[in-house]
């Protein structure tokens, strides 16, 4: 029957005749538009027929591509599309089917055209909206097809291109089908994304200079769009546009295993510029996603070359800068505990490096190169880690930035002894240990120079905390010079909230300062506490680090502009009295030690003459500022290397002795003190000479300990002692009275401290169960003490019932009050809680 109904075409079904006559009979004619808009009503007006009519256009298709008529393939696949568009039924789901079947078979041809030809029917496809869910369509074999057309390597750059542009085109239009709809395949799964980031980046890799290219293509002519990498790119824009929260990480882990299969990630060009795209892509409150996928990333090549881990570091640091403020994540500690770790394990390889194994003498000049070369790289990776600190810490809030702060400035490896003299300052044992705490301390300390510059902070203590404060000036008296500038610089970048500290150098100070345009706001109340507080702590850090012997000019030009900032930035009445005090104290040191090399005992007389004379236009006094002058013209007359310009030059000249020069060249202290006095400071202050008060471990040793809280004496009088009332006379005060009682607070002082030792080496070796019992006793006794207080000063009231206690009862002769209390027993008070009041007591 089939036989005869295909010899006799009025015997064969009504779709297939509609079908066969759309077709020319010369395929250059094209498709015949009247026989398509019959096809197409007769498709509208019977949808069941929808699903026969694409099998049968499918069969003609497959038909044709193996007889090589591509002509009638074209009008098969025009058909198609007309259908498609036209179509929306029910039944479209079995006609789809049909479709993406012959798309696959056009795919699937070596021929260019065939492969172009299906991708934008494909493409045409994907922008329809389809009325009714599919459950069972997959697309895997598209992604893998467009994916491989990508990568296209046709002898031919036009059609190569042509090929290129198809596959990107198809990727997108799987993407925009696929991606919104629940019901069709995850495109977002590993397999997929796997196979399509990589396509997209491989043509976006071929573009001559991907960084010059704008952060968004679309202000570019269509002309110079219709090339592979920017449609690559506008794809993967739009691929990243579309990524929800949870499918941020299957996206970005193909572009970073792409950048490590191709090497990309020196130089950094294309590695900066894709991550370019995908920050500015994706939406803002996922920028932290990237950044832990980055940080993940680092972790896992903490043991590949430097220059790659630098690469990373940098497209890291550029990602932190484009994220929106604060989208570091929750996690932020994690972000720089992990930089930190990196840095630790840099400086680890670095040294390594720098240690080749014990060979000849031949093979070890050979390895020295590469090892040097090594360390070269690794300093690298440092600075970009450092870089990348400071880039995260710009985009969080104060607070957090406060926190990154103490978290770093805990992590820096600072000796116990390192608080107490400078005689104590000795390295650490072992020249291995030395030089690996050294390196961390400064590249810490660098890290936590980046972080301090960018934070503004309107309080000093809110700045500062007491516990990262006395860490940083801990380290500001270590013996390494170089970590002694960083707290230096540290501290100015911390005082200096209104820009002055770029503008304050000695050689403009001893000129007019009024040119410089500072900025001087007045103290306000929390820094005044603050100075209060640290302000001795601060000064004496300070003293102590001018008599270290190793100082070069940076550190007193350091120096000078943090003297500078504390009189802009916290002034007051006492702080300045003690500047003052200070500044005369290191022209003593520069006089009095000879241990002091020259160049530094020549730079600490003109830090603290440059110091008063800007101090003296900072305070408006005549006086002072006249004495100043004085003393800067007799220096240039005959001492000019006692000035900053020579002192803090570049080849400052050699220092004689300074004892042979008169007192015109330096600054009178009792003069000094007598202008401000005038002034309206403390001239006995600034008269007396400066001493370090004791550092916080002394202080700290001064107070009582545990053992010693508890054991408090109390001694309880009876009020009706008659000693109560006599009173010491009154001693006469006298020279020797005066003399004695400071040679007894002295021996007291000694025994105090003898004390102190003998109870905390009780309490270091003793067992546990004497401790506890020398506690308990002293608490028993204290509590017996208090039961004493509590029974003399608190009475029992009144009883309502009309018993009065005998103590409080009305006086009787003696003989009766005896005789009562011998033969009557004393009644017992009645508690509050237990009495009964009247009724008209109830309020």
């Amino acid at each position: 029957m089939y036989g005869v109904c295909g010899c006799c075409g009025a015997l064969r079904p009504r779709y297939k005749r509609l079908v066969d006559n759309i077709f020319p009979e010369d395929p250059e004619d094209g498709l015949v538009k009247t026989n398509m808009e019959k096809l197409t009503f007769y498709a509208l007006s019977a949808p069941e027929k929808l699903d026969r009519i694409g099998a049968y256009l499918s069969e003609r298709l497959i038909r044709d591509v193996g007889r090589h008529r591509y002509g009638s393939v074209c009008i098969a696949m025009e058909a198609l599309d007309q259908l498609l568009m036209a179509c929306h039924c029910q039944s479209i789901n079995l006609f789809v089917e049909s479709f993406l079947k012959m798309v696959a078979k056009l795919l699937e041809s070596e021929k260019p055209n065939l492969q172009i030809l299906g991708t934008n029917s494909f493409v045409k496809f994907a922008n329809i909206e389809e009325d009714t869910p599919s459950y069972h369509r997959s697309y895997d074999f598209f992604v893998s097809r467009f994916s491989e057309m990508c990568h296209s390597s046709h002898a031919d750059p036009d059609v190569r291109a042509r090929i290129r542009m198809s596959g990107i085109k198809g990727l997108q239009g799987v993407v925009r089908k696929t991606v919104n709809d629940e019901l069709q395949a995850n495109i977002w799964e590993p397999q997929h994304m796997d196979k399509i980031v990589p396509s997209l980046l491989f043509n976006l890799q071929q573009a001559g200079n991907p960084q010059s290219r704008s952060p968004s293509p679309l202000q570019a002519s269509e002309k110079e769009q219709e090339n592979p990498w920017d449609l690559a790119e506008r794809c993967l824009r739009e691929l990243l546009g579309r990524a929800a929260y949870g499918n941020i990480k299957n996206a970005i882990k193909p572009v970073l295993i792409h950048l490590d299969n191709h090497s990309l990630w020196e130089p950094q060009v294309f590695a900066r510029s894709c991550f370019r795209i995908i920050m500015f892509s994706i939406q803002p409150q996922h920028s932290h996603l990237v950044i832990q996928q980055l940080l993940g990333h680092l972790d896992a090549n903490s043991r590949s070359a430097a220059p790659i881990r630098a690469g990373i570091v940098e497209v890291l640091s550029e990602a932190a800068g484009i994220a929106a403020s604060g989208s570091v994540g929750p996690t932020v500690l994690e972000v720089f505990n992990t930089l930190l770790r990196q840095l630790r394990l840099s400086i680890d390889l670095a040294l390594s490096a720098c240690e080749p194994p014990a060979t000849d003498g031949h093979t070890a000049a050979t390895d020295r190169r590469p090892a040097a070369t090594s360390a070269a790289q690794e300093r690298g990776f440092q600075e970009a880690v450092i870089r990348t600190i400071g880039s995260f810490s710009g985009t969080l809030p104060p607070y957090q930035q406060s926190e990154v702060m103490i978290f770093i400035m805990n992590k820096v490896p600072i000796p116990e002894n390192s608080q107490n003299s400078r005689n104590s300052l000795e390295p650490p044992a072992g020249p291995d240990g030395e030089n690996r705490n050294r390196l961390t301390q400064i590249m810490l300390l660098k890290s936590l120079l980046q972080v301090s510059v960018g934070f503004q902070c309107s309080s000093m203590l809110t700045a500062l905390p007491s516990a990262f404060l006395e860490r940083l000036l801990s380290a500001a008296l270590l013996q390494d010079p170089e970590i002694r500038i960083f707290v230096l610089e540290i501290l100015c970048s911390f005082i200096d909230r209104r820009g002055n500290r770029h503008k304050l150098c000695p050689e403009s100070s001893v000129g007019d300062v009024s040119a410089l345009k500072l900025k001087v706001e007045k103290c306000s109340r929390q820094d005044s506490v603050f100075m209060k507080k640290h302000g001795s702590q601060l000064l004496r850090v300070l003293f102590l680090l001018a008599q270290q012997g190793n100082n070069s000019r940076d550190h007193f030009r350091a120096l000078f502009r943090l003297l500078a900032l504390l009189a802009l930035e916290l002034a007051t009445d006492d702080v300045i009295t003690d500047l003052v005090r200070l500044a005369l104290a290191l022209q003593a040191l520069a006089q009095e030690d000879p241990s002091l090399p020259g160049r530094s005992r020549c730079a600490l007389l003109a830090l603290s003459a440059a110091f008063l004379h800007l101090l003296g236009q900072l305070l408006g006094i005549p006086a002072l500022l006249q004495h100043t002058q004085e003393v800067i013209q007799a220096r240039q007359k005959e001492a000019p290397f006692l000035l900053p310009q020579e002192a803090f030059g570049d080849n400052p000249e050699s220092c004689p002795s300074l004892e042979q020069l008169g007192p015109e060249f330096f600054l009178w202290q009792s003069k000094i003190s007598e202008i401000l006095g005038s002034s309206g400071y403390s001239a006995e202050r600034i008269s007396a000479p400066y001493e370090p008060q004791s550092s916080d471990e002394e202080r700290l040793s001064k107070r009582k300990s545990i053992g010693e809280t508890i054991s408090l004496q109390v001694e309880v009088e009876s009020r009706n002692s008659p000693e109560r009332e006599q009173r010491a006379p009154a001693e006469e005060i006298t020279y020797e009275t005066l003399k004695k009682a400071i040679v007894d607070s002295v021996a007291v002082e000694e025994q105090e401290r003898e004390r102190r030792r003998q109870v905390v080496e009780r309490f270091q070796t003793a067992p546990f169960e004497e401790i506890a019992a020398h506690c308990g006793a002293r608490a028993m006794l204290l509590q017996s003490k208090l039961n004493q207080i509590f029974e003399i000063t608190i009475r029992p009231p009144p009883s309502p019932s009309g018993a009065v206690p005998l103590a409080l009862g009305p006086a009787q002769p003696q003989s009766q009050s005896q005789s009562q209390s011998q033969s009557q027993p004393q009644p017992h008070s009645i508690p509050v809680y237990e009495m009964k009041f009247p009724d008209l007591c109830v309020y």
